[in-house]
C-alpha cells in the first residue's frame, strides 16, 4: 500500500488532470450526499479513469475504485502502482503470473482494496455500478451483510455529459486523428481499392497522429453501402465510400462520418442528396442550446431529410461521446433528452438509396455552449475536393 500525492502530468503525452479529477470526485461526492451514501465502489474502467485519471493498459487488466463521503479515495490498481492519479490511497493486487493474466482479478482487487479500506470507518450504505457489481466483488468489499447497494451508474452517466478541460483535449486529439484518416482517405479511394486497404491505411494514419496504439478504431468502411466492416471487396466507379470513424485515444472517443465519390464525379442524385444532409447540419447548428429538446430536433430533421424522399433516411440524428462512444443525449425519437451546456454530441444526418450507390453519411461533433455550439471537427464535407 502506498500513500500518494497528487501529481502533475507527464509533458510527453496526454493524460487526464488529478485536480480536475477531485473535482469530479467531489461531483459524485455530492450525489452520494443526496442519496445518503457513505461510499462509492466502482469498478468500470471508463468510471475509474474518469474520477482517477487511471486507464489500466490493456483492457484485459482490472482495477476498482472505492470514493469514501469524506473524499478520501482508495485505487486497486494491477501489478504495480501508477503515477500521477487523483487517489489518497494506492494499492496493487498479481494481476498476472509468470506473465498469465489471471481470471480471479475482480476478487483480487476487492479483496486489496478491502483490506486498504479496513482503517477506515465503516460504510454500511454503498453506491455501485449494478451492471458490473458481481457477488465475488461483494463479498470481498462488503463482508457485512447488512450492507445496502445503490445504483449510482445513471449518476455518474450524467455527471460525465458535461466535458471537462482535460477531457476535451483527449476527445481533441481523437478528433485530429480522424482528420488524418480523412485526408488519406482522399489521397487514396479510388476504383479497384479495397475496403481492406483502406481501413488499414487509415489506421496507420491515426496511429501517426495518436504516437501510440489506439484504444478503439471505429466503425464504418465500406463503399456501395450504409456502412458496415471492411471488406475485401473492391471499390467501383460511381460508388460512395462512407467512413464513420471513432478512434479512441486513450480511452475518450471521437466519432464523425465523411462521405467519398469513389471516381471523384458525384452524380447529380448524389450531389442533390449531399446538399440536403449539409442543409441538416447548418439547422443543427443554428437550433442547439441549453434547454432544447433532442426529439424535437431529430423530428425537425427527419422532416427536412423526408423532402429528398420518405423513408431514406432511418437511424438516429446523432449522440454524445466521451469516454464510450454513444452517450446521452440522444438525439433519437425513444429518449426525450435536453441538451445541456457542456454536452459533447455528434449529429449525423444521412440519405440511402440504390441511386446514391448507396448512401451519403456526413457526421459532425459539437460542444454545446451557453448560447449555441462550437464545432469540434474541421474536415470538408465534400463528396469530391480538387
Amino acid at each position: 500500500m502506498t500513500d500518494r500525492p497528487d501529481g502533475p502530468a507527464t509533458a510527453d503525452h496526454l493524460q487526464l488532470d488529478p485536480a480536475l479529477c477531485r473535482e469530479r470526485q467531489q461531483r459524485l461526492i455530492a450525489v452520494m450526499a443526496e442519496r445518503d451514501l457513505e461510499r462509492a465502489l466502482l469498478v468500470q474502467p471508463e468510471h475509474v479513469q474518469y474520477l482517477t485519471g487511471f486507464r489500466t493498459p490493456h483492457a484485459l487488466l482490472k482495477t476498482a475504485v472505492a470514493l469514501d463521503a469524506d473524499g478520501h479515495c482508495t485505487l486497486a490498481a494491477p501489478n504495480s502502482a501508477p503515477d500521477n492519479v487523483a487517489a489518497d490511497t494506492v494499492v496493487t493486487f498479481e494481476a498476472q503470473w509468470h506473465a498469465t493474466l489471471r481470471q480471479e482479478q475482480p476478487r483480487e482487487s476487492g479483496r486489496v482494496l478491502a483490506a486498504a479500506l479496513d482503517g477506515r470507518p465503516p460504510a454500511k450504505r454503498l453506491g455501485v455500478e449494478f451492471s458490473t457489481f458481481g457477488p465475488h466483488f461483494r463479498e470481498a468489499t462488503s463482508p457485512a451483510t447488512s450492507s445496502q447497494t445503490t445504483d449510482i451508474e445513471p449518476d455518474l452517466w450524467q455527471l460525465r455529459r458535461n466535458k471537462d478541460p482535460d477531457e476535451l483535449v483527449m476527445i481533441g486529439r481523437a478528433i485530429e486523428c480522424t482528420e488524418a484518416m480523412y485526408r488519406r482517405a482522399r489521397e487514396i479511394i479510388q476504383p479497384g481499392i479495397t475496403e481492406l486497404e483502406v481501413f488499414n491505411q487509415l489506421h496507420a494514419a491515426a496511429v501517426d497522429v495518436a504516437g501510440e496504439p489506439l484504444t478503439a478504431l471505429g466503425n464504418d468502411y465500406q463503399a456501395n453501402s450504409p456502412g458496415g466492416p471492411p471488406r475485401p471487396r473492391q471499390a467501383g466507379a460511381g460508388e460512395l465510400f462512407v467512413l464513420d470513424l471513432g478512434p479512441a485515444y486513450r480511452g475518450y472517443y471521437a466519432d464523425n462520418c465523411r462521405t467519398i465519390s469513389v471516381d471523384g464525379q458525384p452524380t447529380d442524385d448524389q450531389l442533390t442528396a449531399w446538399q440536403a444532409i449539409v442543409d441538416t447540419l447548418d439547422m443543427v447548428e443554428r437550433t442547439v442550446r441549453p434547454g432544447v429538446s433532442c426529439q424535437e430536433l431529430f423530428h425537425a430533421a427527419q422532416e427536412m431529410l423526408d423532402e429528398y424522399r420518405p423513408g431514406a433516411f432511418f437511424h438516429h440524428l446523432g449522440h454524445a461521446f466521451g469516454l464510450f462512444p454513444h452517450e446521452g443525449p440522444h438525439l433519437n425519437p425513444n429518449w426525450n433528452d435536453t441538451f445541456e451546456e457542456g454536452d459533447v454530441f455528434t449529429a449525423e444526418p444521412g440519405l440511402y438509396g440504390p441511386e446514391l450507390q448507396a448512401g451519403i453519411r456526413l457526421e459532425q461533433n459539437y460542444r454545446v455552449t451557453v448560447d449555441g455550439v462550437q464545432r469540434l471537427t474541421s474536415h470538408p464535407l465534400e463528396l469530391a475536393i480538387d
